[in-house]
């Protein structure tokens, strides 16, 4: 008998969905690097608008205030007119107002400290600042119940904070102005991500990122017209009629738009958690290219050793909430798995049951 069909029937096969595989991965990759190459260039490039003397537009509420219009404009025009984009639901009024409302005034306020900073202090030196990230999380959540102590979390938070410290201690020139808008931006994305918590846990509502960017950037749009209006336009109108160059500062609302599209990309062929690892990755680009572009950028060794430190810490604490997403995702199935025979009020109150913290 002639067996050689079958067989050479699987071969096919199997080339076929190794090619497949292959094909994937190679996308995926091209997501991650895609998201780091924009991540890094939307930092560059708000950093020469903010401060080139060319361009002459230092007003970072003024840039944020774009950034944000810009978006819902074409977040509208996308999903209402052209509709390529579905728009997820579930958001009420009340849900509006108590969860998207605040998620949008920090992230304004993220936007608008983070950006005023590199008027003040280099990029290199705000990306180690921003390190700090997930100490500012762990505290803020802790605060509103959504963490726990642990002598795991209390090491991690230790050596992300003497990381940063050395990183700091290794700086050449510190302005404290530049170091207090960094830092208020740390905890108001800090902020933004314990509601953002509490809007997926507590009000069950789960959005892609296009869907939160639709919902999110009229909100902080509003949230920034205020203080522009006080801080930044007397100062936009004393310094003589409004000369601001009209292309490059589409262009640099239209990459951060794409931006936000990029990380939607790789969380949909991914996981977000890829996000936090591609942004360690992006952090060192940003660090190490920052010296090669900008004059105001002088690395040290003790700039360097430190900034490793504390993206090891970096690194123990997105493996610890890794582990805490895999136990979640566990406990998801285990529930559904035993639904079956229970009555619809049962499953509702197992559904809102949370898992066991991690000690």
């Amino acid at each position: 008998m002639d067996r050689s069909g079958p067989s050479q029937g699987g071969k096919t096969v199997a080339l076929a969905d190794r090619n497949r595989r292959w094909r994937e991965g190679g996308l995926t990759y091209a997501y991650i690097l895609l998201y780091i190459a924009l991540s890094s260039g939307q930092i560059f490039f708000n950093k020469w608008v903010l401060s080139s003397k060319q361009i002459n537009f230092p007003y970072p509420v003024g840039l944020t205030l774009l950034h944000m219009l810009f978006s819902s404009v074409l977040c509208f025009v996308l999903t209402k007119v052209f509709k390529v984009i579905k728009i997820e639901g579930g958001v009420t009024p009340e849900i509006y107002a108590t969860s998207v409302v605040p998620i949008g005034a920090m992230f304004a306020m993220t936007l608008w400290l983070g950006n005023s900073a590199y008027l003040y202090i280099s990029v290199a030196f705000a990306q180690m600042l921003k390190a700090t990230m997930p100490v500012a999380v762990f505290v803020l959540g802790a605060a509103a119940g959504l963490e726990a102590m642990s002598r795991r979390m209390f090491l991690i938070m230790s050596v992300i904070s003497f990381g940063v410290v050395v990183a700091s201690y290794g700086e050449v020139s510190i302005s404290w102005v530049g170091v207090v808008y960094q830092m208020g931006g740390v905890v108001g994305e800090a902020l933004r991500l314990v509601f953002m918590e509490i809007f997926v846990k507590k009000k069950g509502v789960r959005l892609n990122s296009i869907s939160m960017m639709y919902y999110v950037s009229p909100c902080s749009a509003v949230c920034l017209f205020v203080p522009w209006i006080f801080l930044e336009k007397p100062k936009m109108d004393s310094s003589g009629p409004w000369n601001f160059p009209p292309v490059i500062l589409f262009l640099n609302c239209l990459c951060t738009f794409v931006l936000n599209l990029s990380v939607f990309l790789v969380i949909s062929h991914t996981s977000a958690l890829t996000i936090r690892v591609a942004g360690v990755v992006r952090d060192w680009v940003v660090v190490l290219l920052s010296a090669l572009l900008f004059s105001d950028t002088k690395l040290t060794l003790i700039n360097l050793v430190g900034y490793g430190i504390a993206i090891v810490g970096v690194a123990a604490y997105n493996n610890h909430k890794l582990r805490k997403e895999a136990q979640r995702m566990s406990l998801e199935v285990r529930v559904d798995n035993n639904n079956v025979e229970k009555s619809p009020d049962q499953e509702v109150q197992i559904a809102l049951l949370p898992p066991k913290e991690d000690k």
